[in-house]
């Protein structure tokens, strides 16, 4: 194809000429029913001239054979008729003239229609001509730059051949906040879909992670939020507090938060928050940020805390660490609005280890205790350790004393026989040592603990607790008196 400025050859498909710069302007093809119809005009005007070419015509050769004077009067009579004739000739000009302007008015219409340019770029791709059939879209988004099916197809066909970059840019002119014309939101929603497809064709997540961050369609952003990194949410804004809070930080979607507690800033070797982060008192900067499974980071966002509590006193325990040889209590001085809570197994205390009610027998052998006072706002105070050794010199051993005690019970008939079967229940009954304790002035007994199994493999423990006196072997029932204390009942 030549420029028809310049005359300079240009390749197909080019609506600017490489040399003189100047446009192209594309001529479609005519429409065969609309030049059809020009054509029937045409060829009845120009019949009907015909016609009267035809009479003139027989009038000629008829002057040819008359006389002068008859060709005079016929002369006038023939031109008496032409000048008859003179109106319907200019009539039927002008009709033509109308109908000719009439057809290229229509023909210039349905050309700029939408349809009839979608169907030519339709028509121009199916033959993998798909420069035409862009150029065709683009003459119809100049006409009707509010119709989305257009820039729709422009992005298809520019992505069959493969210049995704030319399809984002068509796609982007949907969705653009400021565009002459808007949308509908089914097509800015369409168009998202599509932009979101190519960018992760391409593995592009951060590119994806900025149009959704610019985009203020909440339909769209929830729809494809897995691509996006927000900033961690903290679910306690900063500032001073007068109790324990349990922070929590939250992510839009799936991936990994990183933190910081000093201030520091933090990066994917830093820890990883799992489960809330409790501040009690003094002063924290928390710093973290956000990284999804595409990879993508959030900025990091950081927030203050102070906490100003009073730190309870350590708990105070009324017996030093050593070696004892009779039965002693362990006890501990309450604090106001404290609990106490203790271990044995040498871990640390906390509100979920066992609460300290009262004074606690002291176990057989050395065992490590750690008690701690938690205050009802949660704050923990210093943990205070005892060591303590009990040996009861010349006393029998707790499982001596155990055997007895189901010797004593078979013999009175409470158990038929020492495998713990009670003629009273279905089940067997069982029997553990659990510590020492002093009654009166200078008993000490082995307290025994009875258990039940119903046969289901869980043993429940019953009410009733046992006595062995720890020198003697002695069995008896622990009982109370008027006032609360130790008493044994003989069996």
């Amino acid at each position: 194809m030549k420029c028809p400025h310049c005359g300079q050859e240009m390749p197909d498909g080019h609506l600017l000429c490489d040399h003189c710069g100047e446009e192209i302007q594309i001529v479609p093809d005519f429409e065969p029913e609309i030049e059809s119809e020009m054509e029937n005009s045409i060829t009845e005007t120009l019949s009907a001239l015909a016609s009267i070419q035809g009479e003139e015509t027989k009038k000629e050769k008829t002057r040819e054979d008359t006389d002068p004077m008859e060709e005079i009067s016929e002369e006038k009579a023939a031109f008496a008729a032409i000048k008859s004739w003179r109106p319907q000739i200019i009539l039927g000009l002008v009709i033509l003239f109308v109908v000719a302007l009439v057809s290229y008015a229509l023909y210039a219409y349905h050309v700029h229609t939408v349809d009839y340019q979608i169907s030519r770029a339709r028509a121009y791709a199916d033959k993998g001509s798909y420069q035409q059939a862009i150029a065709c879209l683009e003459t119809a988004h100049k006409d009707h730059p509010e119709v989305a099916e257009i820039l729709f197809l422009e992005a298809d066909y520019y992505y069959l051949q493969q210049m995704d970059a030319y399809a984002l840019s068509a796609l982007m002119r949907i969705v653009d906040n400021g565009q002459s014309v808007p949308y509908s939101a089914e097509d800015v929603e369409e168009a998202y879909g599509k932009i979101v497809t190519i960018y992760a064709n391409q593995e592009e997540y951060a590119q994806i992670n900025e149009l959704l961050k610019s985009c203020d369609n909440e339909r769209v952003v929830n729809r494809f939020q897995s691509y996006l990194a927000m900033e961690p949410e903290f679910s306690y804004v900063e500032g001073n507090y007068a109790e324990v809070i349990p922070l929590k930080l939250s992510s839009n979607t799936a991936g990994t938060i990183y933190y910081t507690m000093d201030g520091s800033k933090p990066d994917r070797n830093s820890q990883v928050y799992t489960a809330p982060l409790f501040l009690e008192t003094g002063e924290y900067t928390i710093s973290a940020f956000f990284v999804n499974d595409y990879g993508i980071e959030s900025g990091v966002v950081t927030k203050t805390y102070v906490i100003n509590l009073t730190v309870p006193n350590a708990p105070e325990v009324e017996l030093y660490s050593g070696e004892y040889t009779e039965a002693t209590m362990i006890a501990v001085e309450p604090v106001p609005g404290c609990k106490t809570f203790y271990t044995t197994d040498e871990s640390e205390p906390t509100a979920d280890s066992v609460p300290y009610t009262g004074p606690i027998p002291m176990p057989l052998g050395k065992t490590l205790f750690k008690f701690v006072n938690i205050s009802e706002e949660g704050i923990s105070s210093e943990v205070t350790t005892r060591t303590f050794t009990l040996r009861l010199r010349g006393a029998i051993l707790p499982s001596t004393a155990v055997t007895n005690l189901v010797n004593r019970l078979v013999e009175t008939g409470y158990l038929e026989d020492a495998s713990g079967k009670n003629p009273r229940q279905s089940g067997n009954l069982s029997y553990q040592f659990s510590s020492v304790v002093r009654i009166g002035e200078d008993q000490d007994y082995y307290t025994i603990n009875e258990y039940y199994d119903d046969g289901a493999g869980m043993p429940s423990r019953t009410d009733k607790v046992f006595l062995v006196q720890a020198y003697t072997g002695e069995t008896a029932q622990l009982g109370y008196d008027e006032a609360g204390a130790f008493v044994a009942n003989p069996i």
